[in-house]
């Protein structure tokens, strides 16, 4: 099942090349949707869509995606050809990491904190 998401839509170039990136890394199913390319989260997650406009803005977001293991997400991002941007580091509320993406995209990773 893939890790689940507020709310979010991605900006990008090439759709298929992010779409098969977020695939890998979350385990998120993405269908062509016309313009758009459609992500189903999981059950416990928001659905969210891929859209390549074709002009500016090419790339733009930022969503927190809820892991398991922050280092291990972020691991996993970097081998999948993402860059580590800040952390992990660890909050009152859990913690959080951000990475970018190979198009260039801030996404932050969170585990809450127990409660």
């Amino acid at each position: 099942m893939g890790r689940p998401v507020i709310h979010f839509e991605i900006g990008c170039r090439d759709r298929a090349k992010t779409g098969d990136f977020y695939s890998k890394l979350f385990g998120w199913q993405i269908t062509e949707a016309g313009p758009a390319s459609n992500i189903q989260t999981g059950s416990q997650g928001i659905s969210g869509h891929i859209t390549s406009l074709g002009h500016e803005p090419e790339h733009y977001t930022i969503f927190y995606v809820d892991v398991d293991d922050v280092q291990a997400a972020l691991n996993q991002a970097t081998e999948l050809g993402g860059k580590k941007l800040v952390g992990p580091i660890t909050i009152p509320t859990g913690t959080f990491a951000w990475f970018a993406d190979p198009d260039g995209n801030t996404i932050g990773l969170i585990k809450p904190a127990k409660s």
